[in-house]
C-alpha cells in the first residue's frame, strides 16, 4: 500500500473582539466587509468576488498571483464556498475548495462561532481541512487565518 496524498488536520483559532457578536457578524456576511477583509491583498490581484449570504448560497472568489518566482508566480486561485448553516450574529458554518491551476487543493468545512462577552465578543474558528497533493498544508492554513483574523480586527477598527 503506497503513502496517502492527502493529509486531514483540524485546527481551532480564538480571539476576542470589542465589537458585538453582530457587527463581527456583519463583517462576515456584508460583501463589502467580507471582500476587504478576507479577499483584498499585496499578494495577489482580486479578478472577482461574490457572496450570497444564506444557507445554500454561496462565495466564490478568483484572485491571480503575481509573477514574482514563486511557486503559484501567475496561477490563479479559485475559492467556492456553500453556507451550511447560518444562525445571525452566532455561527457561521461553511464548506469550500480552493484550487490553483485549475488543481484541486483542499476541502474544508469551517465553523465560526460569535460568543457575547463583556469586553465585546469572542470568536472560535474552528477548520477542518483535507489537503490534497501539492497543497498549502494546515499549517499554512492556520497561518493564513490568523491573518485573516488580524485583518478583521483592523475592519473592525481594533
Amino acid at each position: 500500500m503506497g503513502k496517502p496524498t492527502t493529509v486531514h488536520s483540524t485546527f481551532v483559532l480564538e480571539r476576542s473582539f470589542a465589537a458585538t457578536p453582530e457587527k463581527v457578524f456583519t463583517a462576515f456576511s456584508d460583501p463589502s466587509s467580507k471582500r476587504r477583509w478576507n479577499f483584498e491583498s499585496d499578494t495577489h490581484e482580486l479578478k472577482h468576488h461574490e457572496l450570497d449570504f444564506r444557507v445554500g448560497g454561496g462565495e466564490r472568489a478568483q484572485m491571480v498571483f503575481p509573477d514574482n518566482g514563486t511557486p503559484v508566480a501567475g496561477l490563479t486561485l479559485k475559492l467556492e464556498s456553500v453556507f451550511q448553516e447560518i444562525a445571525p450574529g452566532r455561527l457561521i458554518v461553511w464548506a469550500y475548495r480552493m484550487e490553483i491551476g485549475g488543481r484541486c487543493i483542499t476541502a474544508s468545512l469551517a465553523t465560526v462561532e460569535m460568543l457575547p462577552s463583556p469586553a465585546g465578543s469572542d470568536l472560535i474558528l474552528t477548520h477542518q481541512g483535507a489537503y490534497f497533493e501539492g497543497a498549502d498544508g494546515p499549517e499554512m492554513r492556520k497561518g493564513g487565518w490568523t491573518s485573516l483574523l488580524g485583518n478583521l480586527a483592523k475592519e473592525l477598527g481594533e
